[in-house]
């Protein structure tokens, strides 16, 4: 949870990063870079003798399937895990582990042998937030200086004794805590949520800016779900899951030849109407961009890695299937629209609640992503503000109580199959919602915030990302990779 007042904005809420987890991957990362960045500033880097880094919770039970050891390591050596070249990342963990050096941000060498130097505490946790990591680091001169992060879901991460990413205060024209103050302005503005969050956008952004930069983050969910649906074969990590987007959009096009993103685009939409036939494109669309993603391969948090598909999965569904008839220009502005209208909504679950399935379950995750998704589509589909917070109500009350049990600590099961879960439920609620009266609606979407906190904080731990129940225990494996 943060503080109500604080303002999140659409580009910290969708983060372009790598797979296969925004609290795992991402968030460690960051807290690597942010390191390195500290070290730099304070001429310290070198003076660096040895870095020695403690995984604790979540990241130590999960960590080796969602690749936290990678990313520390990649953060290390200064690389940006929104423009690194995916297709490098392997070469560059070999070289570290054959060689045992690590250049840290291309400046200091050091001997680094990642079995001894990145301790996996299996049996530890901190206070503050199942994801913490520490990272020791000793100087030429003998000092040492320990920094400890927490990855609290989505890319976000905080500093022991300080909140990273809690900029300056910003103070924005609509101050938004809950779903009733953002009702409350849309009500006595008239204003749509998208023009509420673009007039808070534009205390940090210029129109230019706020618009390239959201069309940015969409380009990027189209290029992972394009991708996904062109790559077979099995997924990494040792479950020997075989990646299916690519076969059932093959069968589903008729082994139809097409070059692009937007000659695909349109194959699908002459496919007509059917609804087994949408059914399946729609699960096509949520299942490329999490195979994408357990392949360690370019994604956006939405709000985090593990749920990446659910609203590119949506909005995909919209572009084929709802706006046929709508120009280029347009259909750019009503992306805008959902993804800004998206991504207050995920500022609220992670004001009142949290988008971390270390603390809340997958809940947290696809049951936000679905919440989301399902504001979004009905904000385009021409719904009232109280219909989209409507959706969005819906679609977590029926993911409420969803538990986070990885097999074998990776991104893939039950977690790929669950983004087409969370998309089908967030059309699902849109509809319901669009059809639908609020006036008589019995839960609101600060109910059903309240009551996922609650559910989270009554949630047994082993059923919080850790691999040490449900499924996870249940579907017996051996792999030496986890």
């Amino acid at each position: 949870m943060v503080a109500e007042h604080d303002f999140i904005s659409v580009f910290d809420m969708f983060k372009i990063g790598v797979g296969p987890s925004s609290s795992h991957t991402l968030g460690p990362w960051r807290a690597a870079l942010d390191v390195m960045a500290k070290l730099e500033a304070s001429q310290k880097m070198g003076q660096v003798q040895s870095i020695t880094v403690l995984l604790y919770g979540s990241l130590a039970k999960t960590g080796k399937g969602h690749g936290t050891d990678i990313a520390v390591m990649l953060g290390l050596m200064g690389y940006d895990p929104e423009t690194i070249d995916v297709g490098i990342m392997d070469t560059l963990i070999t070289k570290v582990s054959s060689a045992q050096q690590l250049v840290l941000k291309n400046q200091t060498t050091l001997f680094f042998n990642p079995t001894q130097h990145i301790q996996f505490l299996k049996t530890e946790s901190l206070p503050f937030h199942p994801n913490g990591l520490t990272f020791l680091i000793e100087l030429n001169d003998g000092n040492k200086v320990a920094e400890t992060y927490f990855s609290v879901g989505g890319g976000f991460i905080v500093q022991e004794g300080k909140e990273l990413d809690k900029k300056e205060f910003v103070e924005v024209p609509f101050t938004i805590g809950h779903a009733n103050d953002l009702l409350h302005w849309c009500m006595k503005t008239g204003l749509t949520i998208r023009d509420i969050v673009f007039e808070n956008e534009l205390t940090k952004h210029s129109e230019t800016e706020i618009k390239e930069g959201v069309l940015k983050i969409w380009y990027a969910m189209r290029d992972c779900m394009y991708r996904g649906v062109h790559q077979g074969g099995m997924l990494p990590g040792g479950l020997e899951v075989k990646r299916r987007a690519a076969s059932m959009n093959k069968r589903l096009l008729k082994d139809a030849v097409y070059d692009g993103y937007d000659t695909w685009t349109s194959l699908i939409q002459k496919g007509g109407n059917d609804f087994s036939y949408i059914l399946d494109f729609v699960s096509v669309f949520a299942l490329a961009v999490n195979e994408e993603n357990a392949s360690f391969g370019r994604v956006v948090t939405a709000p985090t890695n593990g749920a990446a598909g659910v609203i590119p999965a949506v909005l995909q569904y919209y572009i084929c299937f709802c706006a046929q008839d709508v120009s280029s220009k347009q259909l750019e502005e009503n992306i805008i629209t959902f993804l800004l209208t998206a991504s207050e909504i995920g500022s609220l679950f992670k004001k009142g609640a949290t988008i971390s399935a270390a603390m809340g379950g997958c809940q947290a995750e696809i049951g936000v992503s679905s919440a989301m998704a399902a504001a979004g589509l009905t904000a385009l589909m021409g719904g009232s503000q109280r219909q989209v917070l409507m959706a969005s109500e819906i679609a977590m009350e029926h993911h409420l109580g969803l538990t986070c049990d990885p097999i074998g600590g990776l991104v893939q099961i039950p977690c790929i199959e669950r983004n087409t879960m969370g998309a089908v439920k967030a059309i699902t609620a849109s509809q319901l919602a669009l059809q639908g009266t609020p006036d008589f609606a019995i839960v609101s979407l600060d109910k059903v915030i309240q009551t996922m906190w609650d559910t989270a904080q009554d949630m047994n731990s082993k059923y919080k990302e850790t691999a040490d129940g449900g499924l996870a225990v249940h579907v017996p494996i051996s792999l030496s990779e986890c």
